[in-house]
């Protein structure tokens, strides 16, 4: 059975290498993108003019991390096996501004996913990757880290990816 993957952040630089990969594995990749005033899709505009073979889909779906109907729809359309959360507001500086802005996206918006991972019967099929960054370690208290090392983050970026990872 062909396997269909979901990427959230398909515009970024880490989202556009993971489509690419998934399509060269035969995987049908559905990308998750804002409606915004700039057309942001540089990045993976040649995914859209690739001659893809016919049993191959690339498509793209406009919605929106934080509004849980527009993820509930697509999942439940789509019924995707893999979901690599990329999207965040990614910018540590801007975090200290627009705290509530990068919580909704980069701990709620992954709540939002799960919750509708669950709302449509996927949880015994569906694997979920939420993307984390070493923000969330902040000032660490031990070198080298481990696994067990224990987060202290320092800015609401890090706090809020500390939150999408215990969720």
């Amino acid at each position: 059975m062909k396997k269909t993957a979901l990427v959230t952040g398909i515009t970024g630089q880490d989202g556009s290498y993971l489509a690419e990969f998934l399509l060269e594995k035969g995987y049908n990749v559905h990308g998750l993108i804002r409606r915004s005033s700039t057309f942001n899709r540089g990045r993976i505009e040649h995914l859209r003019q690739k001659n893809l073979p016919e049993k191959n889909k690339f498509e793209l779906h406009y919605g929106d991390l934080l509004d849980f109907q527009s993820i509930d729809d697509l999942i439940a359309s789509i019924r995707p096996n893999e979901i690599y959360n990329l999207a965040a507001q990614s910018h540590v500086g801007v975090s200290f501004k627009t705290s509530e802005y990068t919580s909704q996206v980069n701990a709620l918006g992954p709540l939002r996913i799960l919750q509708s991972i669950v709302a449509n019967g996927l949880s015994e099929t569906c694997r979920f990757y939420q993307a984390s960054t070493s923000e969330m370690f902040g000032k660490v208290m031990e070198i080298p880290q481990t696994e067990k090392t224990p987060f202290y983050p320092r800015s609401p970026y890090g706090i809020a990816k500390v939150s999408a990872h215990w969720t």
